[in-house]
């Protein structure tokens, strides 16, 4: 992924990203995807855990990517309604997403099932100040909950991260201060990723309105 702050402001995105992975023990595949969708006015982050690990999680996963990579323009409860549809046939999938809107300075986001999300503030780089992301139990492609998004402001410097639950929660303790998001989101699974399950750590940077 090419620095954000060197490309014209033209083309450049709102927000940088970095992705960390593995899947258990020796398999070839992770059930564990992410996905980004840059759109005219928005941008869509998404992380995605089949159900389980293997070649059928791993199915699930790139089925919800799928809709979300063809559809990502359009609000996150008919993205999750989309999915759920999709999915019926498959294993099914845990999934947290954001949707940044840099006119408004906003991020609205959405989960059902485990994958953990948390939006440190910059400001409170002590880890004092961060939102956590309300997660409603349920599974996209076999039962959903009642789809209610959140909507925060967001400034320059906030980071998300989204970690699925091959990653202990601990990670949620601190800001991560490592500028550059694929470093800290290395980082992140290497301190705190599972031996026993697939694991992803999304982490992106909020960069603010290009001028």
């Amino acid at each position: 992924m090419r620095d954000p702050s060197a490309l014209p402001s033209s083309e450049r995105m709102p927000i940088a990203w970095g992705v960390s992975s593995k899947a258990l023990g020796t398999a070839s595949e992770s059930g564990d995807l992410h996905a980004v969708v840059p759109g005219a006015q928005n941008i869509l982050v998404a992380a995605i855990d089949g159900l389980g690990h293997g070649r059928e999680a791993a199915l699930a996963a790139r089925t919800a990517a799928s809709v979300l990579k063809k559809r990502g323009d359009e609000p996150l409860t008919q993205l999750m309604q989309r999915c759920h549809e999709e999915l019926r046939h498959t294993r099914g999938v845990v999934q947290s997403m954001a949707l940044f809107e840099p006119r408004t300075a906003t991020m609205t986001w959405l989960g059902v099932g485990n994958v953990e999300g948390v939006l440190f503030r910059a400001e409170g780089c002590s880890g004092t100040r961060r939102d956590s992301l309300i997660l409603r139990g349920g599974v996209v492609g076999y039962q959903i909950p009642p789809l209610r998004p959140a909507k925060l402001h967001v400034a320059a410097g906030d980071v998300l991260v989204f970690a699925t639950d091959g990653v202990r929660s601990g990670f949620s303790a601190c800001y991560p201060e490592n500028p550059d998001a694929q470093q800290a989101a290395d980082a992140i699974l290497a301190e705190f990723g599972k031996e026993t399950d697939d694991a992803m750590v999304l982490v992106v940077r909020y960069l603010g309105q290009p001028e």
